[in-house]
């Protein structure tokens, strides 16, 4: 388990996360009018007030594909508000999506806040008026591209898939796409099945787009391995003859390094979040989601808000030739396109083998509150 949740915070390697204090103005669900006047961490101890008045409970379906993937946000987040009881749901998002519709449709939401890789989900619940208007303290410093404009929903940390190799490799690790081709690889590469992750499809698009089906008929005849879930196929990496990746991210093992091709695409995008109208808990989740988008929480990383540094080594993640962070939200807005893409990456890959690895048991069902299966 704490492998998996380092893996995870590694997933930040290439990703980033953000975060930000808020507190509510009477008059406005925004806490932009009141950021003016108080510092953040006032604004933040003040929404801390308000949610353990409200009773100090909160619970957030975040998007994954192992449990306890999200417990290092939990854990700093009970770190600075040690009287609040955080209960952290990790699924895949397209599960987690379809959790939350059927709650909203029967007027019984668990969820407090949600951030999830299925980008498109977010407009569409707001049109469906499913979200809570909130603007967090920051809010006028994050980037304009990845927050709606009325407040109903915002990135909150960026999120990277690229290479992940093995160490023993030294300088001969494939970092372009056309370097897993190489005959020294066959049988030794390891894959997310791509007909399974969205994000993980929209990489084998970009690659099919730039070179063509032959490059993913060439990859195929190296005979990789696919499997269940991002954090697994990183993971095997550096195991039992496997020795690289690309579309993961993560390495806590020592076994591996994560790199990011050059010349080829790669992917990022900014992990997005929300309050459901219905919370049981909006002052927590209030307080949450301003956490987050603090100044404080996005230092030292790539950071979802415009004045803070960009970690020494990387680029300003709008500045990559080869990486557009808001590719993956439009390659998602268009649904019909992507089933049809992912329909034929099915004909090469093959059907997806495996048991959820975010609920090998199956024990989430329809209303999770924690990862032991507790219903609301």
């Amino acid at each position: 388990m704490k492998s998996t949740r380092k893996a995870w915070a590694a997933a930040v390697a290439l990703g980033v996360l953000a975060a930000s204090g808020a507190t509510v103005a009477a008059a406005t669900p925004s806490a932009s009018r009141a950021s003016q006047g108080a510092s953040e961490d006032e604004q933040l101890q003040k929404l801390y007030k308000d949610a353990l008045a409200e009773g100090g409970r909160l619970v957030v379906y975040a998007g994954g594909d192992k449990p306890g993937q999200a417990d290092y946000l939990k854990n700093a987040f009970l770190k600075r508000f040690p009287e609040m009881k955080v209960d952290t749901v990790v699924d895949f998002s397209k599960n987690h999506d379809a959790r939350l519709d059927n709650q909203i449709a029967e007027h019984k939401v668990v969820a407090d806040v949600v951030h999830l890789q299925t980008l498109d989900d977010f407009p569409r619940w707001k049109k469906e008026g499913a979200l809570e208007k909130y603007k967090p303290v920051g809010w006028n410093k994050v980037y304009d591209q990845i927050k709606d404009k009325d407040g109903y929903y915002t990135g909150l940390f960026f999120i990277a898939f690229a290479n992940v190799t093995a160490t023993t490799l030294g300088d001969n690790a494939p970092v372009e796409a056309q370097d897993f081709l190489k005959p020294e690889f066959k049988n030794e590469l390891v894959f997310t099945y791509p007909n399974d992750d969205d994000a993980v499809l929209y990489y084998f698009k970009q690659l099919t787009d730039k070179y063509g089906f032959d490059y993913l008929k060439k990859l195929l005849a190296q005979n990789p391995k696919f499997v269940r879930g991002t954090a697994d196929a990183s993971a095997t990496v550096g195991k039992d003859g496997y020795v690289a990746n690309f579309g993961s991210s993560g390495s806590s093992s020592g076994l591996s390094k994560t790199s990011t091709p050059q010349k080829s695409p790669w992917v990022a995008w900014p992990q997005t979040g929300a309050i459901l109208k219905d919370a049981p808990h909006k002052a927590a989740a209030k307080l949450y989601l301003s956490w987050l988008l603090s100044q404080q929480g996005q230092e030292g990383r790539w950071s979802a808000r415009t004045d803070v540094a960009t970690p020494a080594g990387r680029k300003n993640v709008f500045d990559y030739d080869n990486m557009n962070p808001l590719g993956l939200g439009k390659f998602m807005s268009d649904r019909a396109a992507l089933d049809r893409f992912k329909a034929r990456i099915n004909l090469y890959v093959g059907d997806v083998k495996g048991a959820n690895p975010a609920d090998p048991e199956g024990k989430l069902g329809l209303y999770p509150v924690d990862q032991n299966g507790t219903q609301g």
